[in-house]
């Protein structure tokens, strides 16, 4: 598991497909969590159980938001008394651990860098040592990064696109309209 320093987070939702959700995660990673599965492990579920409303109705499936760093369903949830004896609504929210452990990689979401890496270094026809040496770095380091053990900073993969494998490397930011 790379990258993942503290209590996971929930950033943003990128999709809702069926009852599965796409969410990018604090230390950037996407993860695709089977809701369904996750919240029934395979068991039945009671009728007008908050799962039950959640998993058998499409509105309010998709009503999904993030609530404070993980994902819940505002409109779905018990109502409580406090200290104070007065009711407050408690949405149902999923613990963003369970979601982290229980999701896959989002493969359309992540960049995958550690892969591109080794593709090119390969193709071009060099050893982990002769690209580490280039860039002013190990080979375990470099080893690391193909195989998606470590983060990268970006001046970091600059040296290893430019300095490294001869290449230019082009950043791009798409913004939704």
């Amino acid at each position: 598991m790379k990258g993942l320093r503290s209590i996971p987070r929930v950033l943003k939702i990128n999709s809702v497909k069926g009852r599965s959700i796409s969410l990018l995660f604090n230390n950037g990673q996407s993860k695709i969590i089977d809701i369904a599965q996750l919240l029934t492990d395979g068991k039945p579920v009671g009728k007008e159980s908050l799962v039950d409303k959640i998993l058998n109705d499409d509105v309010v499936f998709s009503s999904v938001a993030i609530i404070d760093n993980t994902i819940g369903w505002p409109g779905v949830g018990k109502y409580v008394k406090d200290f104070s004896g007065e009711s407050k609504f408690h949405p149902y929210d999923i613990d963003p651990l369970l979601l982290y452990n229980a999701g896959n990689l989002d493969e359309n979401q992540n960049l995958n860098l550690g892969s591109k890496i080794k593709t090119i270094r390969k193709r071009i026809g060099l050893t982990q040592e002769e690209l580490a040496k280039r860039v002013g770095t190990t080979k375990n380091y470099i080893s690391k990064l193909e195989n998606n053990k470590s983060d990268i900073e970006l001046l970091t993969l600059k040296k290893i696109v430019e300095a490294g494998l001869n290449g230019k490397l082009h950043l791009s930011i798409e913004i939704p309209n």
